[in-house]
This record gives C-alpha cells, structure tokens and sequence, in this order.
C-alpha cells in the first residue's frame, strides 16, 4: 500500500487539497495500482518555518501564496 507524503505551505485551500489527493491517487492508479490502496498525507508547514534560499520562506518568498 503505497502512502505518499505532500508537504504544503500553511493556508492551502482545502479545495487545493482535495485535488492534490485526487491527481496523486491517480498517478498511482495509473501505475496499476488500486485506488484502495493508495493513500495520501497532506501537511500544511508555516513559511517561517520553511527554508528556501538559505532563509525561512516568509523572508525570502514574502508575496507567495498558497494555492
């Protein structure tokens, strides 16, 4: 049973969630594997606590946003 881990920066929609376990689950699928089977883990991380470019996402991403 495959079980597949997304990490998402805090404030995603759940809407965007939902179609993110949707579009991973039939990747799998699409591998022949049962949908059943597959199970998906979204987390949402805040962006302070994010590290992108040698500083936390907050700081070097300020005007990014979350789907």
């Amino acid at each position: 049973m495959p079980l597949a881990q997304i990490y998402m920066w805090e404030g995603t929609s759940d809407e965007a969630i939902e179609k993110i376990i949707t579009g991973v689950t039939e990747v799998f699928v699409g591998l022949g594997i049962p949908k059943e089977a597959v199970e998906v883990i979204v987390q949402q991380v805040p962006k302070s606590h994010w590290g992108v470019r040698g500083l936390p996402a907050a700081k070097a991403l300020p005007d990014a946003k979350p789907p």
